[in-house]
């Protein structure tokens, strides 16, 4: 097996209070990086601890990952730790209830090596559907292919993510999109695109479905934009509550 003095790929995880569902997500890694062709010492994993208070911590040590703690309660914030902490050349960043594709790290390799790719996402497919959840899948996919921009495992070279300075810190929500939109204007300046691996889509969790309710979706997206843009006090209070609640 190759071994590499810098990683090829780092993937970055933000993580407050994963301990039920980061052991997955760390084997899909597992299994992604043995079928990797240059070998699993070519990536490393790096969870930026978002101040969790469970067993997270632990768990990710347990398993050969680095962690690192990041005290300010914001997701992006945890986002930058981890990729801070990186030292792999290209950067992948993936939610810790997720599952990523055993041929991800090809993938990724593949569409960066035509020098026509500036980054991009690999997509999602759910654990589950029903109907409720397929009207909120619905009301996402316009938006998906008018921007290329998608979720899943999002990628980028690490000087490509130097360049369009991370994540925006001042964000509580929406960073991901945010951060998409900087590459996106990065790679028409070059005649690069966003490209979506959608042969190789990470699995979502759906574990706000299952919170919340499978119809949830419809109003919480409207509700949310409502607050943000008329009711910003009650919009930070919502926020809190449903991405940033202590209890979780």
């Amino acid at each position: 097996m190759e071994s590499f003095a810098r990683p090829r790929f780092s993937v970055v995880i933000p993580a407050y209070n994963e301990a039920r569902f980061l052991p997955r997500l760390l084997d899909s890694i597992d299994a992604a990086r043995d079928r990797y062709g240059r070998g699993a010492g070519a990536v490393e994993v790096v969870v930026g601890d978002n101040a969790s208070t469970d067993e997270t911590a632990a768990i990710v040590q347990a398993h050969g990952c680095r962690v690192v703690r990041v005290e300010k309660r914001v997701i992006a914030a945890a986002r930058n730790g981890g990729a801070g902490a990186a030292t792999g050349e290209i950067l992948c960043f993936v939610d810790a209830d997720a599952r990523i594709h055993p041929q991800t790290f090809s993938a990724i390799d593949e569409a960066l090596a035509t020098g026509r790719v500036v980054g991009g996402a690999t997509g999602v497919s759910l654990e589950r559907w029903s109907p409720g959840i397929a009207a909120a899948y619905a009301m996402l996919v316009p938006m998906i292919w008018l921007t290329n921009i998608d979720t899943g495992v999002v990628f980028c070279r690490r000087e490509d993510f130097e360049t369009v300075g991370g994540y925006d810190e001042s964000l509580r929500i929406a960073e991901d999109v945010r951060f998409s939109w900087a590459l996106k204007r990065l790679g028409w300046r070059r005649g690069q695109r966003l490209v979506r691996l959608r042969r190789f889509k990470a699995i979502a969790s759906l574990r706000k479905f299952d919170e919340y309710g499978d119809w949830h979706y419809l109003t919480m997206l409207p509700r949310t934009a409502f607050l943000f843009f008329f009711r910003r006090r009650a919009a930070d209070d919502f926020i809190d509550r449903y991405w940033y609640r202590p209890d979780r």
